[in-house]
């Protein structure tokens, strides 16, 4: 996820860090809910210096490792704007509003992206 940057000011929920696989799993999770988790082959961890996570066209997911000390509503921001790109390679009106669609859903249901 480009746009703001790494800089934002986000800190973590209450200090808590969650693991690599909960991570993992929350990606596998928001794959299955936007209907590409057939085209994630490959989920990795590594330090990004000007952004968050990248997703290439072959399904392969980079996430920053500092998001595993972010808040889940931001964790899911990232995720999904990355899993989109699966769909739409683009960041026109139609990207933007399944972005923002998905994650309204997500803030009604309690930050459950299963549900």
């Amino acid at each position: 996820m480009t746009g703001a940057g790494k800089t934002a000011d986000v800190t973590g929920e209450g200090g808590d860090t969650i693991s690599r696989e909960v991570l993992a799993a929350e990606v596998q999770c928001w794959g299955r809910r936007i209907g590409v988790a057939n085209r994630i082959r490959e989920i990795h961890l590594r330090p990004m210096r000007r952004k968050w996570a990248s997703c290439s066209s072959r399904g392969r997911v980079t996430l920053d490792p500092e998001l595993l000390c972010r808040p889940a509503e931001f964790r899911a921001r990232v995720i999904v704007h990355e899993l989109l790109h699966l769909k739409i390679p683009n960041h026109g009106p139609l990207f933007r509003n399944l972005l923002n669609a998905y994650l309204r859903r997500y803030r009604h249901t309690d930050g459950a992206p299963g549900t």
